[in-house]
């Protein structure tokens, strides 16, 4: 007769197991839209540096690896994440707008960049 209270017992031990699972499920689908999250700014971030470089490569006669270094420097310079500066750039190419302190950094850093290039000596 204690057959009944072993499949009772069965029956909440399923149950049981059931609901952990769905708790780890969840978990997973929180962590996986976490990570989802995170790779869409990184492309959206990787995005705006690389349309910055190409902002200075073609204001400062750069090549790209110096267009880089500028938006380094710049950043570093500045105490400002590389990605904010990056974003600031596209925005002054479109509206013309820099921080001050980001423009003075941005032309001291380019100077830099030109003394060292021959870009700018180029015939184009």
């Amino acid at each position: 007769m204690h057959g009944g209270g072993d499949r009772g017992a069965d029956q909440a031990e399923k149950k049981a197991d059931q609901a952990e699972e769905k708790a780890d499920q969840a978990e997973k689908v929180v962590e996986l839209e976490r990570k989802v999250s995170q790779l869409e700014r990184a492309v959206e971030s990787h995005a705006a540096v690389d349309q910055a470089i190409g902002i200075v490569v073609a204001v400062g006669k750069l090549t790209p690896d110096q267009g880089w270094t500028v938006l380094r420097e710049t950043s570093q310079h500045t105490n400002t994440k590389l990605s904010r500066i990056a974003d600031m750039i596209v925005a002054w190419g479109c509206a013309g707008d820099l921080p001050e302190e980001i423009r003075r950094e941005l032309d001291a850093s380019l100077a830099r960049a030109q003394a060292k290039s021959n870009c700018a000596e180029a015939p184009g």
